[in-house]
């Protein structure tokens, strides 16, 4: 199905922006009083754009902030103060149709935070007086304001820099924290009572899985078995996978490689997003790919460790004070194949049969990961004790 809207996008959408342009005036007026922000997909990213939407509170006070969203990453905007409303779309015509229909130049800036969609661009054509977005592409031609997106510096920093275009200085080096229900805490303050999860436990959460659009991305499962099977024995830990139902198998395949699997949990498919948010936070520790679990964990205030190989640490790994991303892709002539401002999202590009499949990854050893968590373990068994 992702594959499926990539295409339609990419053809149909490019056509439609070419064709657009043609039609595309000056923007009249300075005022700022509405304002709507276009995020449509990745959970990952949508975290990752949080401090450019402070940014913009700061700069407008009383102006209406509004996101555009889907139901995929709608919960990452729960509670946050800087946000008015979160309007949801579906990624189908008519539920865009629908909504360019009621929306035409309402808002008096439409800032498009995806970085190759096209039918972001569009919406934002159609519902702002002033728009921004990046360079690239027909896309950047239905835009009053654009900035080049520079994937040489953190995703973060580039966010920021649609908002840098309009004139708004920001900066920061932590990503705001996650909201959740008291009824979300509750929930997962039983699971762990029930799980025999103790406040006093030393909690190490590992997400083995990533999104559906790059598989590649996961280090291999056997050795995420040996790898918390050896931090169960160094630091008496308590082991929470999470993820989502798809990687419910992919759990139970390392818990069955597991010596120590006594000591672990398996909550893939068992809890939601903002339980999500909360279940991270109680942690001391948070080991995985490069994936949506890794940002959530950064933002919450939790020492991190992602591993990357298909994509560079330096663009997206896990963003504040501490945080590691281990990156040992350098032996393959293709990292990095991800570069999502290209639309380039592949499978790795060496053959599934062959021993280089996913060689970046491979590449990464467990005593690679083990060297950085006992740099970070102390730090959080500190952290963990106050929590």
């Amino acid at each position: 199905m992702i594959l499926i809207i990539k295409s339609i996008d990419k053809y149909v959408g490019g056509l439609l922006c070419n064709f657009l342009s043609l039609f595309r005036g000056r923007p009249k007026g300075n005022e700022i009083s509405k304002i709507l922000v276009v995020q449509l997909w990745g959970i990952g990213e949508t975290i990752l754009t949080l401090p450019a939407v402070e940014a913009l509170r700061k700069k407008y006070p009383k102006a209406e902030i509004n996101v555009l969203a889907t139901s995929r990453n709608k919960g990452v905007y729960y509670g946050n103060k800087n946000i008015d409303n979160v309007i949801l779309i579906n990624l189908n015509p008519f539920s865009i149709v629908n909504f360019i229909l009621k929306n035409i130049k309402k808002y008096d800036l439409a800032i498009d935070m995806e970085e190759y969609l096209n039918i972001s661009a569009i919406i934002s054509f159609f519902a702002g007086r002033k728009t921004a977005g990046y360079s690239h592409n027909s896309r950047a031609k239905l835009y009053t304001d654009t900035v080049k997106y520079n994937d040489k510096q953190h995703a973060v920093q580039t966010f920021l820099d649609l908002v840098r275009v309009l004139d708004i200085g920001y900066e920061t080096n932590q990503l705001p924290k996650l909201d959740f229900s008291k009824n979300d805490k509750n929930f997962v303050d039983r699971f762990l009572k029930n799980n025999r999860i103790k406040n006093e436990d030393f909690i190490v959460c590992v997400a083995p899985g990533a999104a559906e659009s790059a598989k590649a991305r996961m280090w291999p499962y056997e050795r995420y078995a040996e790898l918390c099977d050896e931090i169960i024995e160094r630091h008496k830990s308590k082991i929470i996978f999470v993820g989502d139902l798809n990687e419910l198998d992919l759990i139970e395949n390392i818990q069955k490689t597991m010596e120590n699997r006594g000591n672990t949990i398996n909550t893939a498919g068992k809890i939601s997003l903002n339980q999500l948010f909360y279940l991270i936070g109680k942690c001391g520790l948070f080991i995985g790919n490069d994936a949506g679990p890794m940002h959530i964990a950064a933002a919450q205030g939790v020492k991190t460790l992602g591993l990357f190989g298909p994509n560079l640490p330096v663009r997206f790994g896990p963003y504040g004070k501490g945080n590691i991303g281990l990156y040992k892709g350098y032996n393959c002539q293709f990292s990095p194949c991800i570069n999502v401002h290209k639309g380039e999202v592949p499978d790795c590009l060496y053959p599934k049969n062959s021993n280089d499949y996913q060689k970046c990854m491979k590449n990464i050893s467990v005593n690679d990961v083990l060297k950085e968590v006992e740099k970070m373990v102390s730090q959080s068994h500190a952290n963990t004790r106050h929590r």
